[in-house]
């Protein structure tokens, strides 16, 4: 995991979607392949919105394949089944010439400017198993409730494999709506990759359910105690939440810590949620003048034991600078 490893706070990218419409300009919001389209049509705009991020301070990007899948793009790009694991990987390498190109500009940026990121993680994305029927189930982990644990594993190891075969450094299995769902992917991860580090967040409703309606708590004490009885803790990054109003995220990590269980608060968490603006299907994203910057919350959420922090719909590179150094000046 490079010298990263050894920093108390990790900077994560913002909403890759809303980064990408600065480049990209073809509809994103209502596409079926969402902002995974734009790896094929316009491979330049993605490795540009990485960039973004990395000049903005960074510490780790998350690959553009949350919402790929070998279904989505034989369904709506008229791809065979190779070609598309070959379009996931090919995503990863977009990731990777992006970090390239930072990397080589990084000397040439003045100390005073740049950021303490000379190294960034390529994190891959991998999305729950409802972002790829197109429902609206990824919000609230219907699919739980009759798909099987064993088509939820089939379904997700091939992405999964793709990425790490493609050489990410670690995966964000990220936006999950149901406990059912990330028990199955940590099962999946530590009995058949059991040399890739990962990180677990859910999607949640409120400050202290999960979309699907299990209790947080128990949903990460579920993830942790996996993680335990497959002997994999040093393969764990952290567990937490993302995609949901910052308002929550106080009140879920609170529920974990303040638990009467020993060993709560030594779960490392993960957070990055979306601007706080909210999502209709006739007028879009709302409420921006109401938002609190995420930067604001950054002191609390690291008292409450968060270890990556960053941004998702809505949250643009300038967040991830804000962020950034709010974190700094902090002087963990």
């Amino acid at each position: 995991m490079s010298s990263l490893a050894a920093k108390k706070i990790l900077i994560k990218d913002g909403g890759f979607a809303t980064q990408l419409s600065l480049h990209f300009k073809e509809q994103i919001d209502g596409d079926p392949l969402w902002s995974a389209r734009a790896n094929a049509v316009n491979p330049k705009a993605v490795i540009q919105s990485h960039f973004d991020f990395l000049k903005n301070g960074a510490d780790l990007i998350l690959t553009n394949t949350y919402q790929a899948s070998v279904e989505g793009y034989m369904e709506y790009l008229e791809l065979d089944e190779d070609q598309s694991i070959e379009l996931i990987k090919s995503t990863v390498e977009l990731a990777k010439t992006a970090r390239d190109e930072y990397m080589d500009s990084y000397k040439s940026i003045n100390p005073e400017d740049r950021f303490d990121n000379s190294h960034p993680l390529i994190v891959a994305s991998i999305g729950p198993y409802g972002a790829h029927l197109h429902d609206g189930s990824e919000y609230t982990g219907s699919y739980a409730d009759y798909v099987k644990s064993d088509e939820i594993i089939k379904w997700h190891r091939t992405r999964i494999e793709a990425c790490i075969e493609a050489g990410v450094d670690a995966l964000a299995v990220e936006t999950i709506p149901c406990q059912m769902e990330a028990e199955a992917v940590v099962d999946l991860l530590c009995d058949e990759f059991p040399d890739t580090k990962f990180w677990v967040s859910f999607q949640c409703k409120d400050g202290s359910s999960v979309a699907h309606g299990e209790q947080f708590k128990d949903a990460v004490f579920a993830v942790w105690d996996k993680v335990n009885k497959h002997n994999c803790q040093n393969n764990l990054l952290a567990i937490g939440v993302n995609c949901i109003n910052p308002q929550f995220v106080s009140p879920l990590f609170r529920s974990v810590v303040e638990s009467t269980r020993a060993d709560a608060k030594s779960i490392p968490f993960v957070v990055y949620p979306n601007s706080g603006e909210v999502y209709d299907v006739d007028d879009g994203w709302t409420g921006l003048e109401h938002c609190t910057p995420l930067e604001y919350y950054i002191p609390e959420w690291i008292s409450l034991g968060v270890k990556i922090v960053g941004g998702c719909c809505r949250t643009y590179a300038r967040d991830v600078c804000l962020i950034r150094k709010a974190v700094n000046n902090l002087n963990l």
